[in-house]
């Protein structure tokens, strides 16, 4: 288990953030297990998983808010294991917005430089440097009971930034708003990265928000790290079953079948006389497609099948045509989902909205096979 977790590429001082073998331990109950992490200085990393993953303890644990069991963590070329919190150089944004209710916004911001004792003028210039790139100006005299929900995490954000720091840590800090909220804050943090050009780490449970703003996504299962990539990667070859039906909004559709043959080449059986070629599919290196009468599962995004007829052309094998029947459709707006089964399986397809559909009509469409994704059904791992 632990050989999965080792995503380490140097020396941990030359890293902005390095964890080295850390675990986590309960009693019997292992959090995370031998975890090695290296982020370069100014990426922009995202924790994203499921509740229960570890990404929260990741988090806490480099933050110096939890004991740790065993390993090393390293910040700014500095081994940080044993000190505290406010000796880390790191600036955090929790959840919970955690404003002082009888502060203004200003005195908010400005608490922690002024318990640090440093002088008036150096704390106004940088609150007014972290209000002006918040947008906080004309907010400063208020109190957290006059913001909105935005407002209020633009504040905690701006009390994390003014401390000057070379990493910034964020705790899901966007899930206590609503949809439009999360929207406009994800484009301020975004921008606010660009500009200040830091090392920041990010946990969340929503993939919008992950695709959005990283660098690099660490997607975590179980205490492990299964794929460690930039959002293209991780959307267009993910790792396993798990990476696959965790990243995308419908969700990945999954074909069981049995490797086999046509033509001679290697093809994948999925039920109901439906054999889908695998010529054009791109095994991973070193590998080559499994043995015949293999169980295997075959992935295919909404968005990566092509409707139309098969006389607008195979372009060289690149699709797989095959017909279905209509069985749900679900308008979203700019989409229409499409539902439809292969070999008695259900598959989702995603179309313009002004794509003419009816509710059991009958349709062509193909798999782009240089797009698709093909795991092996025992252990999930991408082929």
């Amino acid at each position: 288990m632990s050989a999965l977790n080792s995503h380490a590429t140097g020396n941990p001082a030359d890293a902005s953030v390095a964890v080295r073998d850390l675990l986590i331990a309960y009693g019997s109950l292992v959090v995370l297990d031998k975890l090695s992490l290296d982020i370069p200085k100014g990426e922009f990393l995202v924790l994203l998983g499921p509740s229960g993953c570890g990404k929260s303890t990741l988090l806490n644990s480099i933050a110096g808010l939890l004991d740790i069991t065993d390993g090393e963590i390293w910040i700014s070329g500095k081994n940080v294991t044993w000190e505290e919190p406010k000796d880390r150089g790191i600036g955090m944004v929790f959840q919970s917005y955690a404003l002082y209710p009888r502060m203004s916004v200003y005195d908010n911001m400005a608490f922690g430089l002024k318990i640090a004792g440093l002088p008036k003028s150096e704390i106004e210039e940088r609150v007014g440097r972290a209000a002006k790139m918040l947008k906080l100006e004309p907010l400063l005299k208020r109190k957290p009971s006059e913001l909105s929900g935005g407002q209020r995490q633009r504040v905690a954000i701006g009390r994390a930034l003014v401390r000057n720091v070379d990493v910034f840590l964020f705790d899901e800090p966007l899930s206590n708003l609503d949809a439009q909220l999360r929207s406009e804050l994800r484009v301020e943090i975004k921008k606010l990265h660009q500009d200040i050009g830091n090392t920041m780490i990010y946990v969340t449970h929503d993939q919008i928000e992950a695709m959005t703003l990283a660098d690099r996504i660490a997607v975590m299962k179980g205490g492990i790290i299964q794929q460690l990539d930039d959002p293209h990667t991780i959307y267009n070859r993910p790792k396993n079953l798990f990476v696959a039906g965790f990243i995308g909004s419908p969700a990945m559709t999954f074909l069981n079948g049995k490797i086999t043959a046509l033509n001679g080449a290697p093809a994948v059986d999925v039920g109901g006389g439906v054999v889908v070629p695998l010529g054009r599919y791109q095994f991973e290196a070193g590998s080559s497609a499994p043995a015949a009468g293999t169980d295997v599962v075959l992935g295919v995004r909404p968005e990566h099948i092509i409707t139309g007829s098969p006389a607008d052309g195979t372009e060289d094998g690149r699709r797989f045509w095959t017909k279905g029947q209509v069985k749900m459709l679900e308008p979203t707006g700019a989409d229409t989902i499409l539902w439809t089964e292969v070999g008695g399986q259900n598959l989702t397809v995603r179309v313009d909205s002004d794509h003419e559909v009816a509710l059991y009509a009958h349709f062509d469409f193909a798999f782009d096979l240089d797009r698709a994704s093909l795991f092996d059904k025992a252990s999930g791992d991408r082929l």
